[in-house]
């Protein structure tokens, strides 16, 4: 039977390993040496930024010339189609040369669909009558098609007393009711 004081000197440990510490060591050198290349080719400070300022401005000042280049002088975009480049400022002599050449002419009035017949309210009060000839009624202008500058056009009110158009439905416009008198 073995001595007691001997098993509590060496007890059994499993034995210490020197592949499995070199194995760690490899992999901290392999991850610093992986850490200090990413950080090494990485730019630094403040010369990079400068260094693509001066680029884009090279290449704005490269665009402005080709930009000036082409935009004052005439030549060929595609020789084979018949496609030329003119100078801007000349293209605007020739095109204010046109239309001071032709003679304005008032628009015409936008066909609009006729309203729908809806049954007049009774109200006790004459309503208009309505003209069923669209070509007779005066010209109206189509939504969203004012000048700009120009006054709104207004939406035709309804009559007192009646109630607004139900489900989503446009009801036919009605000028205002007379004032009672």
């Amino acid at each position: 039977m073995p001595n007691d004081d001997e098993t509590l000197a060496h007890p059994e440990q499993p034995r210490f390993l020197l592949s499995a510490w070199l194995w760690a060591v490899v992999l901290f050198v392999f991850f610093g040496a992986i850490v200090a290349i990413t950080f090494g080719t990485m730019q630094r400070g403040s010369s990079y930024e400068e260094e693509r300022a001066k680029a884009r401005a090279e290449k704005l000042k490269t665009a402005e010339e080709e930009w000036n280049k082409t935009s004052s002088s005439y030549g060929w975009v595609d020789k084979e189609k018949g496609v030329t480049r003119i100078p801007i400022e000349r293209a605007m002599e020739l095109e204010l040369a046109d239309l001071q050449s032709k003679k304005p002419a008032p628009a015409g009035p936008i066909a609009t669909p006729a309203p729908a017949e809806a049954p007049a309210p009774s109200t006790g009060v004459p309503q208009p009558a309505t003209s069923p000839n669209p070509a007779s009624a005066p010209p109206v202008a189509a939504p969203n098609s004012q000048p700009e500058g120009s006054p709104a056009v207004t939406p035709p009110q309804r009559p007192i007393g009646t109630p607004p158009p139900l489900g989503g439905k446009k009801a036919a416009p009605t000028s205002p009711s007379p004032p009672k008198g």
